[in-house]
Order: structure tokens, then sequence, then C-alpha cells
């Protein structure tokens, strides 16, 4: 073989493998490209913190009067293989908020093992999911030391964002320290104040003497922190069974004069509750979040 054949044909079976390679790479950043789906406004939230009776579960979920968004509980220490069929099941009835961790066992996940587990999660679960709860209740003193806390929060919204995927932060409020806004002033980085999708508030009443706050004016000045967010309830709920009716009726039809606010809500009792629908809560909340008619002349 002459040196300019042996030249021509190097040149050719190069760009062979460099054709293959970028193909095998294109393929690859776009198998880790997250795809959600729109959620409308209102959002009908309901929180799911176990996956037994799914069946039910999906009964419950496909009969409601609204598409909901199912907020699943991913548990501590579980392979995200563990929750595969379940989030496809629910995926076909619901939008899907995916909650990486419980913010009660966030202290026990070193920086690395929460930022490994919301890797493994957006690697097996990652084209069901449509929100990610990159944080839930990130700011509760039960979750460690702060810096620790932060590290979590933003590696996990960076692996999510990275991927196009979209994000959800979770804040706790308490009227007794009511430092929620002033702990996510300080703490939440200007890159998740412009960016983040969807910013929530969990309260319970039940922690707080039935007291209700000012919502018109924590909502506003979160909407100022948050400009391009969508914000709204991230938990709800009473363990008082003779509160029930009344607080999912006050919560699911509350509006907020916010341009931003979606509602969400994210029941935390709907397993419990409205599993299977024939339970009376479930009526209760469908007709809490059933399209309102309004009336012409």
């Amino acid at each position: 073989m002459s040196q300019f054949i042996f030249r021509k044909f190097s040149l050719l079976a190069f760009a062979i493998v460099w054709s293959i390679s970028l193909l095998m790479t294109t393929q690859a950043q776009a198998s880790n490209t997250l795809s959600p789906r729109h959620i409308p406004s209102p959002m009908v939230g309901v929180t799911i913190d176990a996956i037994d009776s799914l069946p039910s579960i999906v009964g419950s979920l496909q009969a409601l009067s609204r598409k909901p968004t199912a907020r699943i509980v991913f548990d501590e220490w579980m392979p995200a293989t563990q929750y595969t069929w379940a989030v496809d099941e629910i995926h076909k009835v619901s939008y899907v908020m995916g909650e990486l961790l419980d913010s009660f066992y966030v202290k026990d996940y070193s920086v690395d093992a929460y930022l490994k587990r919301t890797e493994e999660y957006l690697d097996t679960l990652g084209s069901k999911v449509d929100v990610w709860e990159i944080g839930n209740e990130i700011n509760g003193n039960w979750l460690g030391d702060t810096p620790s806390v932060v590290a979590k929060m933003t590696g996990a919204y960076d692996l999510v964002s990275e991927r196009d995927g979209k994000t959800a932060l979770t804040l706790y409020h308490d009227l007794e320290t009511k430092w929620m806004l002033s702990w996510a002033e300080k703490h939440v980085p200007e890159r998740m104040k412009q960016n983040l999708d969807y910013v929530f508030v969990s309260f319970y009443e039940d922690d707080n003497n039935g007291i209700k706050p000012d919502w018109p004016m924590i909502f506003k000045r979160l909407a100022v922190m948050f400009p391009n967010s969508k914000i709204g309830f991230g938990e709800v709920g009473t363990k008082f069974r003779e509160r029930k009716t009344a607080y999912i009726d006050r919560y699911y039809n509350m509006k907020i004069a916010q341009q931003n606010f979606v509602g969400g809500y994210f029941w935390w009792y709907f397993k419990q509750d409205m599993v299977p629908q024939s339970k009376p809560l479930w009526k209760t909340l469908n007709n809490a979040i059933a399209p309102k008619q309004t009336s012409g002349l």
C-alpha cells in the first residue's frame, strides 16, 4: 500500500471513529437531558408518602376532576429502582413531583451521599418526574448544620439544572421562629433565586396552635425574592380527623393575589385519607378542586 493510500485510509478510519464517538456522546447527553411536562395552573398537589396499594392510589388520582400533581416521597436509604414501577404508573394519570428526601432524614446523609442519591434518582426516574424537589423544608432546624444543608440544596439544584429539569424548593414556616424568609434571603444563592421553577411553603396549623399567618404578605415577599418562580403551598394537613374537611376546603380554595401563585397544597395525608376513593375525604378534596362554574348574564 502506498503512503498516500495508507494516509487516506487512516484519515477515513479516523473520520468514522470520530463520527461514531460524536454520535455516542450526543446520545448520552440526550439520555441525560430531562423532558418534564408543563404543569398548568392551578396546580392541584397531593402527597404520596408510601407506594403500597398502588392500584388504589392510581385509581384515586385518576378519578379526580382535575389532573393532580402527585408528590412522591422517596424513602430514606431506598434505591431508586424500588420506585420505577410506581412512578411509571402514577405518571400515566398525574403529573409527578419527586421529593428527593424527607427533611427529617437530611441530617443522616453526608453532602456526598445526598448528591449521589440525587444522581441515582435522576438516572433511574428522570424521564417520568416532572419536577424535582431538591430540598424539603430546607430551613428546618432539624436538618443539620447550615453549611451542609446549603451544600446539599445547591448541589442537587445544579445536578437537576444541568439536565434541564424543573426544580422546586420547599421552605418551612412556623410562627414561633418566623425565620423562613430571612433564612432564604441569606442562604439561597442568587442563581437559585432567579431560576428555581417552584418555591413552596410547608405549613401545619397543628404546629402553630391553629394560628394562621398573613398569607398575602408571605407570598408577596416570596414573589419579590423569587421573581421568576411559581409559588404556592408545598405541604398542608392535619392529623385531627374532625378538622380535616375544614382544612381541605380552606387551603384548596385559597386565592392569593399574586400573579405567580399556583396553589400546590400537596395534602400530606392523601394516601391515608383519600385512598381508596371510596373514603369520604376523597369526595371533599374532589369538590374543593373541581372547576368552578361562573354564571353569565
